[in-house]
């Protein structure tokens, strides 16, 4: 074993996990505030939910199982982690393995990745639906769309640059840390359901406004921060392809933070706090599958192209009618599936500018259309299933009077409370 890398995945698995709190800082910020504690709690059953299927079967399926026609593994061979741990005069600890870490510090790491996909999804639905249906939603969706698409694309599965597609195409394709597995595949579920789901009350009439830009901003930060686990980590080591990763990573962000703002100006006639965060957020999603691949220069221009158009495709949900609340379409759908193509133009010795070919490009289009139609044939599924049995929405009044006090009972300013106090101290 190597100690370096053990320690490296096992900051890494934890950097991720602080992503979830980073988009629940990020989201609850964008909602009104008669919400937002509805937003942190959907975020905390995205971690709660994911780690008991993840430790059930989800990891099986993903990873553990035998293949079943490359699209997903069976969950019986990983239950329960059964392939990983091991207990050792009563002590659990990790089953031997060919790599130079222990297999648990892989099902950690992978874990957190499964969180936070899932949890992307919480800012399309935002202020209407039951936290009851969600939790049952996280648990279905785990298992039958995330697991088996981490597994085609991670586990020499079908979109992987091993798979049939690219042996097909002679060309591997590539995604390093998630635009199709995470970011086009959250996106896809999402636009899906809202499109089940129906609009907010008010959508495209009222003005409806975030009610903490702090915490937005808070948000984003925290993302940035985790996100050196989530793409230095995808090199599964503490080496060289971990800290071009970092600096990919960073410069991507803040590209397109800058061409968001930019755009944002020429648009609006100013600079907004909340552009910058959907900026950083933005470059962040567009480097991810090609962190390690595209140099330092077509690292810059890739997030900043990024930036322009996931600034512009947010707008398109008022033009085209669907109440995507907090722009998970714009900004990860069009962010990853820009980041995910852009490496048949960029990287480096493949990439149509980069030294290479057209191959690169076509199967990095095709693993994306595959990703796209997958997530929205399996999320349609489970969405319609739920909506016409347990349902996916609070009633009218509920939502009007906050979703916050119907679902949790809570407020999470007490604004008529304090200003009780504050007259009675008076008199």
């Amino acid at each position: 074993m190597d100690t370096g890398n053990a320690a490296w995945m096992l900051t890494s698995a934890s950097l991720v996990f602080l992503m979830t709190p980073g988009v629940a800082f990020f989201y609850g910020g964008m909602v009104r505030a008669k919400a937002v504690l509805n937003m942190l709690m959907l975020e905390a059953a995205a971690l709660s939910v994911t780690a008991i299927i993840w430790t059930l079967w989800g990891w099986s399926i993903a990873y553990a199982g035998t293949s079943i026609g490359g699209i997903f593994g069976d969950p019986a061979t990983g239950f329960l982690l059964k392939d990983s741990m091991v207990a050792q005069d009563g002590v659990f600890t990790a089953v031997n393995t060919s790599g130079d870490y222990p297999g648990s510090i892989d099902v950690a790491f992978q874990t957190t990745f499964a969180m936070i996909t899932v949890g992307l999804i919480c800012g399309s639905i935002a202020e209407r639906v039951k936290y009851s249906t969600w939790m049952i939603f996280v648990a279905l969706w785990i298992t039958f769309d995330y697991a088996p698409m981490a597994h085609m694309v991670w586990n020499h599965g079908l979109l992987s640059g091993d798979g049939a597609i690219s042996q097909a195409i002679g060309a591997a394709a590539h995604d390093f840390a998630g635009g199709t597995v995470v970011h086009i595949n959250a996106a896809v579920a999402a636009l899906i359901i809202v499109l089940i789901i129906g609009k907010r009350k008010g959508f495209g009439t009222q003005p409806i406004r975030p009610h903490n830009v702090p915490f937005v901003m808070l948000g984003a930060f925290l993302l940035w921060f985790g996100w050196f686990g989530f793409n230095a980590g995808s090199a599964f080591g503490a080496n060289g392809t971990a800290g071009y990763a970092w600096v990919s990573t960073t410069a991507a962000a803040a590209a397109a933070m800058l061409s968001w703002g930019f755009t944002e100006k020429i648009r609006t006639g100013h600079y907004t706090a909340i552009g910058a965060a959907s900026g950083m957020v933005a470059g962040l999603v567009g480097i991810t599958p090609a962190a390690d691949v595209v140099s330092p220069l077509w690292a810059i221009v890739l997030g900043a192209i990024v930036g322009i158009l996931t600034c512009l495709a947010c707008g398109l949900k008022f033009k085209l009618g669907y109440d995507d609340s907090l722009d998970v379409v714009g900004v990860h759908g069009v962010g990853g599936l820009t980041g995910t193509v852009l490496i048949g133009f960029f990287g480096e010795g493949t990439g149509l500018l980069a030294g290479g070919d057209w191959k690169q490009l076509v199967v990095q289009i095709i693993i994306a259309l595959v990703a796209i139609l997958y997530s929205g044939v399996i999320t349609a599924i489970i969405a319609f299933a739920l909506e016409k049995t347990v349902g996916w929405r609070v009633t009218e009044a509920q939502e009007v009077g906050g979703i916050d006090l119907a679902d949790q009972g809570e407020r999470a300013y007490d604004f008529a409370g304090t200003a009780s106090s504050v007259l009675k101290e008076v008199r």
